[in-house]
């Protein structure tokens, strides 16, 4: 389950769960935490790809005509 859902203030943005999940695994890798490197660095590196894709697949459906009929992709 994202933490997204847990004890979170209501945020009617669009993304706002992918975007918060995307940004606490980034935060929270050992690659940030351990290594201290840089978040974009660690991007860079691989890190949290799926997260990525899945936040970028979301802010291009907003751009997406489609998606008035389909709805928005992510959660």
């Amino acid at each position: 389950m994202p933490k997204y859902y847990e004890e979170k203030e209501e945020d009617g943005r669009a993304c706002a769960g992918i975007k918060e999940d995307f940004k606490a695994c980034l935060l929270q890798h050992d690659c940030v935490v351990k290594e201290g490197k840089k978040p974009s660095e660690c991007l860079k590196e691989g890190h949290c790809k799926h997260l990525q894709v899945t936040f970028f697949e979301c802010k291009r459906s907003m751009l997406d005509t489609r998606s008035r009929f389909r709805g928005r992709k992510g959660y």
